[in-house]
């Protein structure tokens, strides 16, 4: 579990999260993103990140760092990070996508994946136009749960 799926888990932001702890926000994010590593950070840092969080300094040196970056655009090889953060009204879209795609792909008939899928479409278009998610997160859905293409 990395530090970002900790406070989603927990509903808390990482903006919340610098001001109850104390830590700057750049440092929550750089954390987050994979750009600082915990096992740097001081042992006041993660104590503060700890205390904040209700758990143990040991807990919070176990998170997992981000995945790989990319070489030449620097991002995470992994873009799971793309699904935190969402609204829940998109949540709700992709658990149904999810459970319909399994049905499709295990060679059974599902006979409300176009209403699922319809229904997602209309939830990241929207979550993208009121800025709810980046551009980047939309398509990321788009391609993963959609199975679309960006030309």
């Amino acid at each position: 579990m990395t530090l970002q799926l900790l406070l989603d888990q927990k509903n808390i932001t990482k903006y919340h999260l610098s001001k109850i702890s104390g830590v700057p926000k750049t440092t929550i994010i750089d954390i987050c993103s994979g750009q600082s590593s915990i096992a740097r950070c001081s042992a006041k840092t993660v104590l503060n990140i700890a205390k904040a969080l209700g758990c143990s300094m040991e807990d919070i040196m176990m998170l997992e760092e981000p995945k790989k970056y990319n070489a030449e655009t620097g991002l995470p090889e992994d873009k799971s990070y793309l699904e935190c953060g969402l609204p829940e009204y998109l949540k709700t879209s992709l658990a149904n996508m999810k459970k319909s795609w399994a049905i499709e792909d295990s060679g059974q008939r599902d006979y409300h994946w176009d209403l699922y899928w319809g229904e997602l479409n209309a939830d990241i278009n929207s979550a993208e136009i009121d800025k709810s998610i980046s551009s980047e997160q939309a398509w990321y859905l788009r391609e993963k749960y959609l199975r679309m293409e960006m030309n």
